[in-house]
């Protein structure tokens, strides 16, 4: 039964869409507080960190959630600000079918691709979740999975052990697992028409139905929490984040470039007819180029003509969309979320009004943070100076990163 159908994101054909399983009644973490989907962390309920992780990714079209008939005011305390951004399915007694049960509220958009998620996973990142959207294919699934650490023993009757299993090769499965929409849910419909409600996840029935799947690291913060003391270890870990003095860094950076002949100029990854365009080693991308130098900024690692001399010949005429990826990877492997960029572009012509739609949708994709989250600001110089005699575009960025610690006393 569907609930509710989204009204605000884009449904389009061909997209990616995601599946929240949240059904489940959570017996071995107690029934005391209620199912643990719902129970809070951090000062929120388990579930709406989870789709909240979801709701922010740029390129997931489509979210549908299943949850327990008994459910519905439980959810609607715990996101009802998202409540008109998702679709609601009530579940099945088995996982398995609540999944089946999300695919086919799904079919009428019919994603091309889709991600099946655990609701008690809220410390999956957007890393992991862009790792396993790369990895799908149109024939392949994905399974984000961490090797096998501990020493394995198989037990044998009265407890005692029977012998010690190789690990090798052994991996734990987390989700997000992603799949081909059709191909998935074709596998799902098969195994329900037979009767078989054995699987334990999607990638077994994906193996069930020859679909391969391909390994993707997985994340050791995704946990599932299970027990009553998972949740409580995750609610001390939120709060212990929520203390101190979070290390918020904000970087600035500027740039201008000077008009030369040409038809087009290229502002924040985007191309715009002009009389002129700009004159540089690359794409002279003024926007991004000052992006790179902020984000580089949060964390000390130099500027653009650091990583990107202009006296290379490789980065002549080059996209400068790489620059600011390539600055994006520095944050993150050094820990750091951006939560916002400010981008202000200084020019007389062209107009950037037009165009801001299609450039926040660039710098989403390249930033990994929603739309929400970028400010595109334009303005003259009234005239005076290079500007105002219309000689070149300059751009000034501030970005805002937050890095794991507190910053030092």
């Amino acid at each position: 039964m569907i609930e509710r159908t989204d009204i605000s994101r884009k449904q389009q054909k061909g997209g990616i869409a995601a599946v929240i399983v949240a059904a489940g009644r959570g017996e071995r973490a107690g029934q005391a507080d209620g199912p643990k989907q719902y129970r809070h962390i951090g000062g929120r309920a388990i579930i709406a960190h989870t789709l909240e992780t979801f709701l922010s990714h740029p390129h997931i079209d489509d979210i549908v959630i299943a949850i327990h008939a008994d459910d519905r005011e439980l959810l609607h305390k715990a996101a009802k600000e998202h409540h008109d951004r998702i679709t609601i399915v009530i579940g099945g007694p088995t996982r398995q079918e609540s999944v089946r049960l999300g695919l086919l509220a799904l079919l009428p958009n019919q994603p091309a691709k889709v991600l099946i998620h655990d609701g008690v996973r809220p410390f999956c990142d957007m890393e992991l979740i862009n790792r396993t959207i790369d990895t799908i294919t149109h024939d392949q699934g994905a399974l984000p999975a961490l090797p096998v650490a501990d020493t394995l023993k198989r037990e044998a009757p009265g407890g005692i052990v029977a012998e010690t299993v190789p690990r090798t090769g052994l991996h734990g499965a987390q989700t997000p697992q992603g799949f081909p929409f059709a191909a998935i849910l074709a596998a799902h419909e098969q195994a329900h028409a037979l009767g078989r409600h054995d699987f334990t996840d999607d990638a077994s029935i994906a193996e069930w139905a020859k679909i391969p799947v391909m390994l993707v690291p997985g994340s050791p913060d995704n946990v599932k929490l299970t027990w009553a003391r998972d949740i409580s270890m995750a609610d001390q870990r939120l709060k212990g984040s929520a203390s101190g003095f979070p290390d918020v860094r904000t970087g600035n950076g500027y740039d201008v470039h000077c008009f030369e002949d040409g038809d087009h100029v290229v502002l924040c990854g985007v191309s715009i007819p002009h009389t002129r365009k700009l004159s540089g080693h690359s794409d002279a991308d003024v926007g991004l180029h000052a992006l790179t130098d902020a984000l580089l900024a949060t964390c000390g690692a130099g500027d653009i003509g650091t990583h990107f001399p202009p006296s290379d010949p490789q980065w002549k005429g080059a996209a400068s969309r790489q620059f600011v990826e390539h600055a994006v990877k520095l944050v993150r492997e050094r820990g750091g979320r951006i939560a916002n960029a400010d981008i202000t572009l200084i020019c007389e012509a062209p107009k950037i009004g037009p165009h801001r739609e299609a450039i926040v949708a660039e710098l989403s994709s390249m930033l990994g943070i929603s739309g929400d989250r970028i400010s595109i600001k334009a303005s003259t110089n009234e005239r005076l100076g290079f500007i105002g005699r219309e000689e070149g575009i300059a751009a000034i960025v501030t970005a805002s990163v937050i890095y794991p610690g507190e910053v030092p006393a």
